[in-house]
């Protein structure tokens, strides 16, 4: 326990004095639009976490479309497609307060560390990963580490505005457990705290200075399941979509006028042969898939029934056997390209199973949550989650109608658009919107701005960028603050984290009423009085 205390120490020594300030200096490593928005959001704490110095280390060249940081001015920027040594000390990392690994490579990002820990054993480490058990190994390597996962932290808001509902945050602090709800939902006695106005389709207005004019609260939950419960899938509905689909529409139909005729004229065979309606059907199955010996004792109408018949038959027993061909091999096809034939209604499609398209379709999964997942590769990250759940991939573009059709969009309740590709994912959902216009898309955008404007322009309910989300949590992680839980708002990202007030600090001598301001910080509770130790902001 001493050892985290005496790294704490070590990293407010390190100060730079720079025009006769004292300001902490972080390194961040990162090629996409995560590491420009975790330093957007340092640069623009400066005024609470005092005044920083920011190294960003960036690839020589681009590697991704959006953003990366290193046109951001007022910080200084190393180019570097190797994160060993050499380059952590051209960074001056021996001398920084903490270091940000932002790279969507656990592997990569896990060698990095253990070169940077050459550089400097002592140091406040933050790792993007999203594998939990490399997640485990870094703790144990690195004890003063926040290891955090973007997906992790974004697909609660996906999966809220898929399903129409806030986002399914709830955490266990202090001996009580706090969620997120709607105000309506709740009783008041429940309500700890306003969280967010909604009322404005265009604009969220988070924590408001009044909480009545909160529709979403933070409350405590007293004797009440968060668990969503389970939707059922209807049996019945599920063979009828099976058989429709078994066969192409132009066999069923050959299928259904043969059948037809065959039955008009087993009507006719009864009349002619004098026959009961049980009898008639006997004769006139076998004399259709058998044929039967001539009989010239027969009357001329018998005879010209049964000629009929057994020519029918010989249309239908190909029919037969076309069907079962065309069965077998719509079957072996969907298990190799991964096509889904059978219709659905009611479920969510979730396009892109990367990082944050995996954590939604899991999430959705574990509410019950009939799911159907889209992707280019078979063999995408997620593909193996998607098999042991149980879950349906169709493999293709979903900017094609062809693949949105058969992932059945036009009745799902939701489209879920994640991949990696904004002009994809643009594309996927006008596409979708054109099959069904009242259809709710969530799309992700790396770019925030293009994303609130994309919303504003096609009048897609919903648009998100991961990284805009996640920033914050990673931003406060490098300040050593503890973050306890993340509350996507819209597209805000609340963080629920504790702040202890250190003698001098800004909060200290001051009254509990003097730390809450509308719009960015909430005092949820306190311990010692009067010093503040949970607040969201």
């Amino acid at each position: 326990m001493a050892e985290p205390l005496l790294d704490r120490a070590l990293r407010a020594s390190r100060r730079l004095r720079v025009n006769g300030e004292s300001r902490a200096h972080y390194v961040i490593c990162g090629q996409d639009p995560l590491a420009y928005w975790v330093v957007r959001t340092l640069l623009a704490g400066e005024t609470q976490a005092g005044r920083v110095r920011i190294t960003l280390i960036v690839p020589e060249r681009r590697r991704s479309p959006g953003p990366d940081g290193r046109d951001l001015p007022g910080i200084e920027v190393i180019r570097a497609d190797r994160l060993d040594e050499v380059t952590f000390r051209r960074a001056g990392l021996a001398e920084a307060a903490g270091l940000a690994l932002l790279h969507q490579d656990d592997v990569g990002n896990m060698h990095a560390a253990l070169c940077a820990q050459e550089v400097e054993s002592r140091l406040r480490l933050v790792v993007r990963m999203f594998n939990t058990g490399l997640a485990n190994g870094v703790r144990q390597i690195f004890p003063d580490s926040a290891v955090l996962s973007d997906a992790s932290m974004a697909a609660p808001a996906f999966v809220a505005a898929a399903l129409g509902e806030v986002a399914p945050t709830h955490f266990r602090h202090g001996g009580r457990t706090l969620y997120v709800a709607r105000r309506d939902d709740v009783r008041p006695s429940e309500i700890v705290c306003g969280v967010a106005d909604t009322g404005d389709a265009q604009q969220d207005l988070v924590l408001p200075a009044d909480d009545r004019d909160a529709d979403v609260v933070l409350a405590e939950a007293v004797g009440r399941p968060l668990v969503r419960a389970r939707r059922r899938r209807r049996p019945v509905a599920v063979v009828l979509r099976a058989v429709r689909s078994f066969a192409t529409r132009k066999i069923g139909i050959a299928v259904l006028v043969l059948l037809a005729m065959v039955a008009a004229l087993g009507g006719l065979y009864a009349n002619a042969a004098h026959v009961g309606w049980s009898d008639a059907l006997y004769l006139t199955l076998v004399t259709t898939l058998t044929g039967q010996d001539p009989d010239p004792a027969k009357s001329a109408a018998e005879q010209v029934m049964q000629v009929v018949l057994n020519l029918a038959g010989l249309a239908l027993i190909p029919l037969i056997t076309a069907v079962v061909v065309d069965g077998v091999v719509n079957a072996r096809l969907a298990l190799h390209t991964g096509r889904i034939l059978p219709e659905r209604s009611g479920h969510v499609v979730v396009v892109g199973l990367g990082n944050i398209g995996t954590r939604v379709m899991a999430q959705l999964n574990d509410f019950g949550v009939e799911v159907v997942a889209i992707d280019k590769s078979a063999d995408a990250r997620g593909a193996g989650l998607a098999r042991r759940l149980g879950v349906p991939l169709v493999v293709g573009d979903a900017a094609q109608e062809e693949t949105l059709r058969a992932a059945s969009v036009a009745t799902c309740q939701a489209l879920v658009v994640v991949s990696t590709d904004d002009g994809a994912n643009l594309r996927a959902a006008l596409n979708a919107r054109a099959l069904d216009d009242q259809l709710r898309v969530v799309l992700r955008l790396f770019d925030g701005d293009f994303a609130e404007r994309v919303q504003r322009a096609f009048g897609i309910g919903t648009s998100r960028s991961v990284s805009y989300l996640a920033a914050p949590s990673f931003a406060a992680a490098l300040l050593d603050r503890a973050v306890i839980a993340t509350i996507p708002v819209g597209r805000h990202a609340l963080l629920v984290t504790e702040v202890p007030v250190a003698a001098g600090s800004d909060l200290d001598g001051r009254t509990l009423a003097t730390v809450g301001r509308a719009g960015s910080v909430r005092l949820l509770a306190h311990a010692g009085a009067p010093v503040p130790r949970e607040a969201t902001e």
